[in-house]
């Protein structure tokens, strides 16, 4: 004897398909968002340099880490940007940048504290900003660091790793040049030394193109 379209087995039946569709769904949409958030780095910025282009900065907005000391030359488009505690790149567009990424538990980043703080001082001055991205850190850990190694450039941070995934950064140190209209025309991949953090700064305010480096030594995140 067949069940009727109304009884109790196949309301059941019909209960448990539907539960079954939606159990389904919410697995999809949880690999797509586990997909997207774990897709790694994004290859475009060392693709584009090999090659001997520009790639365009991929955009923030972050938490200000530390202001920093801000020299005259640059209280106009940095000190300003920094004053409500959130900073993103588009307002240093016009400005020449050196983005740095770092954090206080990456031993390699030990070494070139005291480089990047004396490039600071050398170009700051001429009007090329120095910005550090702390990234996957404790703010304590972080601003600790920072006075530690006397850095006196400003910082934002990244809690998680999405910004550095987005430049393509497989480890810590890496540093970025960017030009006035937003490109990124270098990288050095590890602790950066003083002649790649002249170059890289000149190209950047140039906006000449000088191509990915290996520096020394990295910490992987990957």
């Amino acid at each position: 004897m067949e069940a009727h379209a109304s009884s109790p087995a196949v309301k059941r039946s019909r209960s448990w398909g539907r539960w079954a569709v939606i159990g389904l769904v919410g697995l999809f949409v949880a690999l797509l968002v586990y997909g997207l958030e774990s897709r790694g780095p994004d290859n475009a910025i060392r693709d584009a340099l090999t090659e001997g282009r520009a790639a365009t900065a991929p955009a923030f907005t972050l938490e200000v880490l530390d202001r920093g000391t801000i020299p005259s030359r640059l209280r106009g488009p940095l000190g300003g940007a920094l004053a409500d505690g959130r900073l993103s790149l588009a307002e240093l567009r016009g400005t020449p940048v050196v983005l740095n990424l770092w954090a206080s538990w990456c031993t390699p980043c030990r070494e070139e504290a005291p480089r990047l703080q004396k490039g600071w001082e050398r170009w700051g001055p001429r009007g090329v900003a120095y910005l550090g991205l702390n990234i996957q850190d404790l703010r304590g850990d972080a601003r600790g660091f920072a006075q530690k190694f006397g850095i006196t450039h400003p910082s934002v941070r990244d809690a998680r790793r999405g910004v550095a995934d987005s430049y393509g950064a497989t480890g810590i140190p890496e540093t970025f040049f960017v030009d006035a209209r937003g490109r990124v025309v270098g990288q050095v991949i590890g602790v950066v030394s003083e002649r790649e953090l002249a170059v890289g700064a000149r190209a950047a305010s140039e906006g000449r193109v000088v191509g990915t480096v290996t520096g020394g030594r990295t910490f992987d995140v990957r």
